[in-house]
């Protein structure tokens, strides 16, 4: 143990000394885009307001800036690049109209980002954007320090929370898949000399191996996630044996999911600020006030601008998400762009296909929020809790218990001889019993309960009028 304990000690002191990348942080704002997007938002309020107005009186202020929008996304992109690792050296903010097809920002943009690299010793650039593969060349080649897009850093992300080999498998079919298209024009700027027979180079074949190699390993990577995905259809086949009810959390990166998973189940699974803390699903048995057993999923959180081959390649660890009966949309009530992030959730849950699904908002962190402000977020479909004080759990619990339509709660009563104590003890333990007597050698009970367990003995159901005559 005194070895064990030494050599987790020099671990960690190792991680601590570990020096941190140092980054400068490229946020691009097109305000082209902004213009059209701001207008809609503007027409929106005006009309919004003007509804108000005609039923109450109230005074048509000016609508807000979209800056704050624009505010709240840097922070976000800031929280991206320290859960990445990274030391944040400066931050550059670009707005033009639209983007430039050379270097997403321009050359006196790029010009000055060069300076603060020089000037900061920053060891790579980090954009909120997409680069294409060409941009990504010219900016490298000008600023001589590695550059990574938004796609990239979310990735890098990914690969380091990955624990289980399912979620290592998927976070490396992402990366290939994302790098395969950028090693197009690379070998051909390396060694395309001239036109006609016998200029291929040496670097327009590496360029061709390189992809070989790529899509070998992309095969081989979804033959072992299919054969992940063949357990996981087995694991649940042996589940749905004996119907138990999925209930998925879903969410923002960062919303909270794990503090309240953790807080309904006592799990005890990773709880982190940082983002995408969670990758690899969490299944655990939960019972409700109706004594209904459900299965509470946990699950990678959602995020602006989520990479599209991200949601590909998760398929298998969001399948729970697809097979849940209900969705727990857990939001991050003191948050600014709390409208912005439940409408990116959708948009990931319309790409699942699983819109159709009853859905209960939970309006999560109320701990941070004043008390006169909590009430107002409770409605219908909606419930205020906090995962980390523990408020509002029991209320969560019975809008499950009221949300679910698989293995409804009945009330049934049964004349059962003193005997079958096992049926009664099942009774006991998997319903609540709202009446017992005893009557000789019979016992009359009315429980409430699940109908899957009620139901398995029928042969001693009776109606209420008998179970009354004793």
């Amino acid at each position: 143990m005194l070895v064990e304990a030494q050599q987790a000690s020099l671990l960690e002191s190792s991680r601590v000394s570990t020096p941190k990348e140092r980054a400068v942080l490229v946020a691009v704002e097109f305000t082209a885009n902004r213009k059209k997007l701001t207008a809609t938002v503007l027409q929106a309020r005006k009309a919004a307001a003007v509804t108000a107005a005609s039923e109450e009186q109230v005074d048509l202020a000016p609508a807000e800036s979209p800056d704050l929008d624009f505010d709240a996304s840097l922070e976000e992109f800031q929280e991206l690049a320290r859960s990445a690792g990274a030391e944040i050296a400066a931050t550059l903010i670009q707005r033009r109209p639209r983007p430039d097809a050379a270097t997403l920002v321009g050359q006196g943009k790029l010009d000055e980002i060069a300076g603060v690299v020089a000037s900061t010793s920053a060891d790579l650039v980090l954009f909120d954007h997409d680069l294409t593969p060409s941009q990504l060349r010219n900016l490298e080649a000008k600023l001589d320090v590695r550059v990574i897009d938004r796609t990239q850093l979310i990735l890098d992300i990914f690969a380091r929370h990955a624990r289980t080999r399912e979620g290592q498998l998927q976070v490396e079919l992402a990366q290939l898949e994302y790098q395969l298209p950028r090693l197009a024009g690379r070998g051909k700027a390396m060694s395309q000399l001239g036109g006609g027979i016998g200029t291929r180079g040496p670097g327009e074949t590496q360029l061709e191996t390189d992809r070989r190699k790529i899509n070998l390993r992309i095969n081989h990577v979804k033959q072992q996630l299919e054969s992940v995905r063949r357990i996981r259809r087995q694991q649940r086949q042996r589940r749905e044996a004996v119907p138990v009810p999925v209930v998925a959390l879903v969410g923002y990166t960062n919303a909270g999911k794990s503090t309240l998973f953790n807080a309904l189940t006592k799990a005890g699974v990773l709880e982190s600020s940082r983002m995408f803390a969670t990758l690899d699903p969490k299944l655990k048995q939960l019972q409700l006030p109706s004594r209904r057993k459900i299965l509470l999923s946990d699950t990678v959180g959602f995020i602006r601008n989520l990479p599209h081959t991200l949601v590909t390649s998760f398929r298998a660890t969001l399948e729970e998400v697809e097979r849940a009966e209900l969705l727990l949309h857990v939001r991050d009530a003191s948050s600014h762009m709390l409208d912005e992030q439940k409408a990116q959730v959708e948009r990931v849950l319309g790409e699942l296909n699983v819109t159709g699904k009853p859905v209960v908002e939970v309006m999560n962190k109320i701990d941070l929020l004043p008390e006169a402000e909590r009430p107002a977020l409770e409605g219908s479909g909606r419930v205020a809790v906090s995962g980390l004080a523990g408020l509002g759990l029991d209320k969560l619990l019975e809008a499950i218990d009221a949300a679910l339509v698989a293995d409804p709660v009945v009330q049934t009563s049964y004349r059962l001889p003193q005997s079958e104590g096992a049926i009664l003890a099942a009774l006991e333990a998997g319903a609540i019993l709202l009446d017992k007597k005893f009557n000789g050698n019979l016992v009359y009970v009315t429980a409430r309960g699940p109908a899957s367990l009620l139901n398995r003995y029928r042969r001693f159901q009776i109606s209420e009028r008998e179970a009354a005559i004793p």
